[in-house]
């Protein structure tokens, strides 16, 4: 097949949404969440659906002040909506909107926007490596407009089903993967490659869903780097998140070194780097919807995302300091993972309320 399918022809040769899918959307249309506007600045914390196992969530939140839960989804998108559907789920969203929070979702979505199963098809859909070969390891080839159809037109679908009640939409790239090495993308970096995409799926959601619709732009491992060419689209936001950083001194201690595992990922040595891409970011992208990501109560990852879950290490003293370093830049929303924090957690390490109503209380 050619690089550049016609998108009837194709769309014609594959089944591009599952009969599931299509069921779910059809049920979403009678199960809407109201939309808050306008957007407010955002206190948010990001959960896996298993961690609502501590049923409270929505109430513990709206005792610290958080503004926002978003729920993540990093392999399987059909546990979520699953969970979204069930009466635990309607019940949660529904508790949240009787509490003025926010609901959003976070989604490591490639893989799900652009099925690996159509490589046998038309290769042509995905990434070039190193070596000039098309894979299906990750991502997509953002240069062919075929592979970009099938992306919007499933975040479509998805959106309808998945509604944030702010407007924002979080449809990353595979978690931290290489993005194409054809003679294309020779001047482009994995974040202008990631904005071809980002900047077609925004236009559909406009379009098709949610006229006010904005989408995120993850700066994370291989996407850290600013845009060189590609101009996000007015409504594409920043998100920033440090992962590799010195959790035991502030984001402020520019001399900190991070914990790089590897060179496969582009991470900066010291704190201060990331301090510097987050400015060259905000420059290309706006400093007013600009939104840091943050893991001070990412349990998971201080588990090394193993369970048992192990205690939070939460240090006060970093955590107001990172925010007067953020708040500094100008930076309105900020959130953070907040998973493994369920009911295990409690039972094994205790009630974590009071730092949820410290860290609450600090971005307000």
């Amino acid at each position: 097949m050619p690089n550049h399918l016609n998108r009837r022809t194709f769309l014609a040769a594959i089944p591009v949404i599952s009969p599931a899918l299509l069921a779910a959307e059809a049920k979403a249309e009678a199960t809407t969440t109201p939309t808050k506007t306008p957007p407010r600045p955002t206190r948010g914390i990001v959960l896996y659906p298993f961690d609502l196992t501590l049923t409270d969530w929505p109430e513990r939140c709206h005792r610290a002040g958080i503004t926002t839960i978003a729920l993540h989804a990093a392999i399987r998108l059909d546990v979520l909506i699953d969970f979204v559907q069930s009466d635990a789920g309607q019940d949660f969203l529904e508790r949240c909107n009787k509490l003025d929070i926010a609901v959003e979702y976070e989604l490591h979505a490639m893989g799900e926007l652009l099925s690996r199963e159509y490589f046998h098809k038309d290769p042509t859909l995905f990434r070039m490596d190193e070596t000039g070969r098309r894979v299906v390891d990750a991502n997509c080839n953002p240069f062919s407009s075929a592979a970009l159809d099938i992306i919007a037109e499933r975040a479509v679908r998805i959106a309808k089903i998945l509604r944030p009640t702010t407007h924002r939409y979080f449809y990353w790239p595979d978690d931290g993967a290489k993005w194409d090495y054809s003679p294309e993308a020779k001047e482009l970096n994995a974040s202008d490659q990631a904005l071809l995409v980002e900047n077609h799926i925004l236009r559909a959601l406009r379009r098709e869903v949610d006229p006010q619709a904005m989408l995120s732009h993850i700066s994370y491992h291989s996407t850290l780097a600013a845009p060189k060419y590609v101009k996000p689209e007015e409504g594409i936001f920043l998100e920033f998140a440090p992962l590799q950083r010195d959790y035991t001194k502030s984001i402020a201690d520019r001399d900190a070194a991070t914990s790089r595992p590897n060179d496969q990922h582009p991470d900066p040595a010291t704190n201060g780097g990331y301090l510097d891409i987050l400015k060259e970011n905000m420059v290309r992208f706006g400093a007013d919807t600009t939104q840091v990501l943050e893991y001070w109560l990412d349990v998971s990852k201080f588990s090394n995302w193993n369970r048992p879950a192990v205690k939070l290490p939460w240090n006060s003293e970093v955590f107001q300091a990172d925010i007067t370093a953020y708040r500094a830049f100008g930076v309105k929303h900020i959130s953070t993972f907040a998973t493994y924090i369920d009911a295990d957690y409690l039972r094994l390490h205790g009630d974590p309320q009071a730092q949820l109503d410290e860290y609450g209380k600090a971005l307000q």
